[in-house]
């Protein structure tokens, strides 16, 4: 099960999957019990935060502080993907520094050469 972020409020009031008093993991899609979960915000890709972005910027610029700011709900994680979980935020935030550092790069250089 994937959560992609909306540019919408409403649409970020999501509510888990109840499937006999069970949920489904956010990560794995595998039924787990409430009461076992492990619940936190949904994982979110560069890939999806950046497109998200672009999609806002074009179609609706005032929403964009909503889609950086606004607190995402908890979705449910099976407890024994944890440590999976806070390997991929990782990486995620990673991919989006090399991404920050490289656009920084392009503009920085031409300034830099021309001051030399």
């Amino acid at each position: 099960m994937s959560v992609e972020l909306s540019s919408s409020p409403a649409c970020q009031t999501q509510k888990p999957t109840l499937i006999n008093g069970e949920v489904q993991c956010a990560l794995t899609g595998k039924p787990i019990n409430p009461h076992e979960a492990y619940w936190a915000p949904p994982l979110v890709t560069a890939r999806q935060l950046i497109g998200t972005m672009a999609t806002t910027l074009l179609q609706n610029p005032g929403n964009l502080g909503h889609i950086l700011f606004d607190e995402q709900p908890n979705v449910p994680y099976a407890p024994e993907v944890r440590e999976e979980l806070g390997a991929r935020r990782t990486a995620e935030q990673l991919k989006l520094l090399v991404l920050l550092l490289f656009i920084a790069a392009v503009i920085l250089a031409p300034i830099v050469l021309l001051a030399i």
